[in-house]
């Protein structure tokens, strides 16, 4: 059997993980546990991300003595998919803290995390 490399892994492990997100999303009635797979779809969706931007044999995007300037473009990895990344997690942290304050208001008016207890937010 052949060898996968480190990015092949690392985006089956992000489309597993996409899946079983979705999986929580669709199956589960508890508020709490449709915000962890919130949480686990984010998170599979940076790993996408990173294994998309990885490029074999590239250092990082630090020009020194071990870059030559004149080959620069071809010896550097590209650092946009990670600022992407250290953006799209900052603003992961802070919509799952919305969440979480939007499920502790809710617990407190209805004592329930049951999705099927909310009859007001019906049509």
């Amino acid at each position: 059997m052949k060898y996968l490399g480190l990015e092949y892994i690392t985006v089956i492990a992000g489309f597993l993980l996409l899946i079983v997100g979705l999986w929580g999303i669709i199956s589960q009635k508890n508020i709490i546990k449709m915000i962890i797979s919130f949480s686990i779809i984010d998170t599979s969706i940076h790993l996408l991300l990173v294994a998309i931007g990885f490029i074999r044999n590239r250092t990082a995007p630090i020009i020194d003595s071990s870059v030559d300037k004149l080959k620069a473009a071809d010896q550097i990895t590209d650092p946009l998919p990670q600022a992407l990344v250290l953006t799209a997690i900052v603003i992961g942290i802070g919509i799952t803290g919305l969440m979480l304050t939007y499920a502790l208001k809710l617990y407190r008016q209805n004592k329930s995390l049951e999705i099927n207890q909310y009859k007001s937010l019906k049509w």
